[in-house]
Formats: structure tokens, C-alpha cells, sequence
């Protein structure tokens, strides 16, 4: 960050799992974090099972924020094959969804992706075998390389990356052991490790750690609302 650049603050908040039965359940967190923070981040989950009407539950609630809101889907928003109808009434929320285009805010580009499983470092899934695993690896593959091409169009000296799925280790740390391969993968990290990211914010390992780090060195937090956060919300508020 050049010094006559002005910090951005970014709230990062992920796994809302808002449920048809909630009766504004982000509204006055929303407000609270509108007056903490510059932009807020919604790293998916955004609904607990996908349906149109946990997302108008949500988009009451995302017009009384008085900042920019960006995100990307989570695996939960996809459960009832809805998906394109729940991003339909966000994005007429105010949602800037970053899965469709990128975004720019006072000289802090933004790139997004929901990312997908595989496992992590020299234990990810490879593309061997039957039809099933290499599909599996192919999506993998194909949310990367989405990823790339939103980094590429990119032209700001700070760049920060909002995911659903972890690109590292680091932050699934917490979670059994057993489902770190469904958590995320390095592809996403290999990926982010080519471009001149400043940090990268995820969720989905609701029990994992805050903090880490991709080969390269570039800052990845785990936004999940019940990881712990040196902020001591439910949100992570991160200086860019």
C-alpha cells in the first residue's frame, strides 16, 4: 500500500445460515458493523438450505446497511437448487456478488469465488480413476481457474479475495481431522500465491482457526461466525 493510500476496513462475516423461521437476525449486527467498518464481506452460507425465502429474510436486513456489501455463495445456498434465485434477491438487496463480477472500492479491488473441497498441500485429491473423482477434481480445477481470471482483471495495488471454501490448512485447524478434505484446497492457495493478494477472507470451518497463511506469506482469515476473533464479534474487521 502506497502511504498517501487511505486504509479500507473490511468486515468479514461468513456461515449466517439464515432459516425461514428467523425474524431479522443480522439487522442491528449490520448496523453495528456499518459503523466499524468501510465494506462488509459475506464469505457464503449465507442461507441455511438455500431457499428464496431465507434470502428475502436476509435481504430485509441487508437494506438498512449503510455500507457496500460484497460476497459469494457457500455450499449451504445450493442445497435446494435454488441458487440462482436466492443470488437474484440478494444481489436486488445490494449484494455485490463477486462469483459474477469484481469490484473496486476506494483503490481496493475485490475478487471472489465459493471455491470448492480436495483437500490440502501433498494430500489433495488428484484426478485418478473413475469418472466421480476426476468430476470432483474438475470443479476444484474450475472454481481456481474462475478465481484467476477475476485476479487477472484486476488492476489495484491491493487486492483482497472473499471465498466460501479455506485455500490453506492453516485455518481448518480445529475442525477432526477426518473432513479436512471437505473444508477446501490449495488449488485455490496456488492460485492466490501468483497474484500480489493482500489477504484472503473464507468461512465454512465453523470450528476452525482465525489465522493463516498461504505458501507465499499472504494472510487468510477464517470469517465463520463462531470462530473467535480478535475483535471479539462474530465478525473479523481487518485494515487493507
Amino acid at each position: 500500500m502506497s502511504g498517501s493510500a487511505k486504509p479500507l476496513r473490511v468486515a468479514g462475516l461468513a456461515d449466517l445460515h439464515v432459516e425461514a423461521t428467523s425474524a431479522h437476525p443480522y439487522r442491528a449486527l449490520f448496523a453495528e458493523i456499518s459503523q466499524r467498518a468501510d465494506v462488509l464481506a459475506l464469505c457464503g452460507d449465507l442461507t441455511n438450505l438455500g431457499k428464496p425465502a431465507e434470502a428475502e429474510i436476509l435481504a430485509e436486513d441487508l437494506r438498512t446497511c449503510a455500507i457496500p456489501v460484497l460476497g459469494v455463495l457457500g455450499n449451504h445456498d445450493f442445497e435446494c437448487g435454488q441458487a440462482e434465485k436466492v443470488a437474484q434477491i440478494l444481489q436486488q438487496a445490494g449484494l455485490r456478488l463477486l462469483e459474477t463480477q469484481v469490484q473496486e472500492i476506494d483503490g481496493v479491488g475485490f475478487a471472489g469465488v465459493k471455491g470448492f473441497a480436495g483437500g490440502f498441500e501433498n494430500r489433495m485429491l488428484s484426478a485418478f480413476g473413475e469418472d466421480a473423482i476426476k468430476q470432483f477434481v474438475a470443479e476444484a480445477v474450475n472454481e481456481a481457474m474462475r478465481l484467476e481470471n477475476a485476479l487477472r482483471s484486476l488492476g489495484t495495488e491491493r487486492i483482497v479475495v472473499l471465498l466460501h471454501y479455506a485455500p490453506v490448512v492453516g485455518t481448518v485447524l480445529g475442525e477432526p481431522e477426518q473432513i479436512f478434505p471437505f473444508l477446501g484446497s490449495s488449488r485455490l492457495a496456488e492460485t492466490i500465491d501468483r497474484f500480489a493478494v493482500t489477504a484472503v477472507l473464507h468461512g465454512h470451518a465453523h470450528h476452525g482457526s482465525y489465522a493463516g497463511q498461504t505458501m507465499k506469506g499472504i494472510p487468510v482469515y477464517n470469517c465463520a461466525r463462531w470462530v473467535a476473533k480478535p475483535s471479539g464479534e462474530p465478525y473479523a474487521l481487518i485494515e487493507i
